[in-house]
């Protein structure tokens, strides 16, 4: 049943064979869904078979509906709109597809991807700051990209590379050196991750200032910002770092280890898992013998400073700087080697790099010097790019100290659940921790929501208040909906099963028709998602069904004593959806409560 495009193709087909003596292929009949402002279930585009002179394309589509009314099993009627062919199937078609697939995993999963192994790396953090908003939609995106390819069938392997090692840490190392060399998260009371970004804040304060003070003398703002003691400091300390100096590596392991064990925690709380991390600290030295080899195969120049450069002048683009003059990487140059490592450690099929969209041209080179050094799996990366995240009042700066990282806004959105759920008045009879549990719930379930729901290449605007609104565009709306259909389910009784020979009292409702159609979608939604890399087309499709549903709540009586078999039938219909949205919304890392 789940075929019924390609089998009204063969029907369309067979149909065109006999009326007119003309053998069109399946594959070159257009069959998609009725869209919802017209009648029916599924429409045959008729323009494509102008080609093969059949006639007017209105006078074709009444030809073949008529002959569809009359052979196929499924077809009960039609209508034409110009050149598209509306076809409505009968009600049994609905009811067989309930019966058939209402408790099975077929609807929920694909197989597309069977045998192909799919690598996602993604947050990518520094250990110079806290994970904030931005890190967010980042860690979102990449979670829920891992877990639709799972449900197409990939073998999936997520990974985060933490950027631990060069001048943005050395910064905050600096800094500390500098004022304090006694503080520690502890004797501060701070979380390890906001102890060390509250550094870097420091530093760009620090050298912000002594810039100031250089241009009044008058330097250039260019020279001061290159001359001053806290650049050449923090450029001192990287080259005594790769020097592998012993103070300096200390500091660096001490500052990190901070970091790691608050990142931890948040990871924890967001429902993240990595299968591996890996360091640029690991890297770095084999990214350099990596550059290093391909000069002398002749892929890469040598300036007189001694800086490394790629020309891609042939790839449209200018030349890149791979190594330093006093021989320090750049991140281009550990993602040489990182890219080696997932090919030995996964033998890369697809390699999918969630990183924001200002590093779109990072990665155009990326991919590049990976296919001028020959690597085989060039051909198998991807960038998914993502646009910023901003909040009402403008965007967010990590050297200024004015992001929202992300503990506080999950603090935040959990305070204001809260509140909103005691209002509700809903929540008598849980204990405690159910009470915690849910708050966590709603709270993850609104952000992840509100930053997945939009197309991944567009930046977009994180609205708090927004995020909760139970009548919206929200994860709360659809997890309210689910503890809807939980509570239906709960009140039930002895409602017998729904099968294919029990018989409604009732033809199918329009609003049941709807639901039915909706979840008939999931499977084609699935492979889209995964087609496309976007978890927004999961965000939008579960929120439709939602409200399509709401909208059948309202319209049909679920439970009704004097009709038992449209009960059976409602009752299947409604766990039925429940399914699917509980699938949909775990694909967004997404957990549906049952009571709210």
């Amino acid at each position: 049943m789940l075929d019924i495009t390609h089998n009204l193709q063969t029907a369309a087909s067979a149909a065109i064979q006999e009326l007119y003596g003309q053998e069109v292929p399946p594959g070159g009949i257009p069959v998609q869904e009725t869209r919802k402002d017209f009648e029916g279930d599924f429409t045959l585009v008729v323009f494509p078979l102008s080609r093969y002179r059949l006639g007017k394309p209105p006078e074709v589509a009444e030809a073949i509906g008529k002959a569809l009314k009359e052979s196929h099993p499924h077809v009960c009627d039609f209508n034409v709109v110009k050149g598209f062919l509306n076809l409505t199937l009968e009600d049994n078609f609905w009811r067989e597809f309930l019966a058939r697939y209402q408790k099975s995993d077929e609807v929920l999963f694909r197989t597309e991807g069977a045998g192909t192994t799919a690598v996602v790396e993604y947050c990518s953090p520094n250990t110079n700051k806290p994970l904030h908003l931005g890190h967010l939609r980042n860690i979102f995106l990449g979670y829920s990209l891992t877990e639709i390819l799972k449900a197409n069938g990939y073998e999936t392997h997520p990974v985060c590379l933490y950027n631990d090692r060069g001048t943005a840490i050395c910064k905050s190392m600096y800094a500390w050196e500098q004022q304090n060399r006694q503080d520690t998260p502890e004797s501060t009371g701070k979380k390890g991750d906001v102890f060390v970004g509250d550094y870097y804040v420091e530093y760009a304060q620090m050298h912000r200032k002594e810039v100031e003070q250089m241009m009044a003398t008058g330097a250039t703002e260019e020279v001061a910002e290159k001359s001053v003691p806290t650049t050449t400091g923090i450029n001192e300390m990287l080259v005594k770092w790769e020097n592998e100096d012993e103070e300096v590596r200390r500091l660096w392991q001490k500052m990190n280890a901070y970091v790691y064990e608050a990142h931890r925690k948040t990871f924890e709380r967001l429902g993240i898992r990595f299968e591996k991390y890996y360091y640029e600290s690991d890297l770095y030295k084999e990214g350099k013998d990596i550059v290093e080899d391909g000069l002398k195969a002749g892929h890469f120049y040598q300036k007189e400073d001694g800086s490394v450069w790629v020309n891609l002048e042939a790839a449209g683009m200018d030349d890149k700087l791979l190594l330093r003059s006093n021989g320090t990487s750049l991140y281009i140059t550990q993602d040489l080697a990182t890219a080696e490592h997932k090919e030995k450690d996964f033998e890369l099929q697809r390699s999918i790099y969630v990183v924001g969209n200002e590093q779109n041209h990072h990665f155009k080179v990326l991919f590049e010097v990976l296919k001028m050094l020959g690597k085989s799996y060039a051909s198998n990366l991807f960038h998914l790019s993502y646009g910023i995240v901003e909040l009402p009042d403008g965007r967010m700066k990590s050297r200024e100290g004015t992001v929202v990282e992300a503990d506080d806004l999950v603090e935040e959105v959990r305070s204001a659940v809260e509140v909103a759920t005691s209002e509700l008045g809903k929540i008598e009879g849980l204990e405690e921790a159910e009470l915690e549990k849910l708050y966590d719930t709603l709270a993850l379930g609104a952000i992840k929501f509100f930053l997945l729901k939009v197309d991944p290449k567009k930046g977009m605007v994180f609205d708090p208040e927004e995020s909760l609104d139970l009548k919206g565009h929200t994860g709360p709306f659809v997890q309210y909906s689910y503890a809807r259909m939980r509570g239906i389910e709960r009140k039930a009784g002895d409602i017998a099963p729904f099968t294919i020979d029990t018989q409604a009292e009732e033809s199918l409702h329009e609003t049941e028709r709807a639901l039915l159609q909706r979840i008939f979608q999931y499977p084609n939604v699935l492979k889209d998602a995964a087609d496309n890399y976007s978890p927004a087309l999961i965000a939008n499709y579960v929120y439709e069904l939602a409200k399509d549903y709401n909208r059948f709540h309202r319209s049909c009586k679920v439970i009704q004593s004097d009709m038992p078999g449209t009960s059976s039938q409602r009752l299947a219909l409604s766990s039925f959806a429940g399914r699917v949205i509980q699938a949909a919304m775990t694909l967004l890392g997404i957990s549906v409560p049952d009571r709210m």
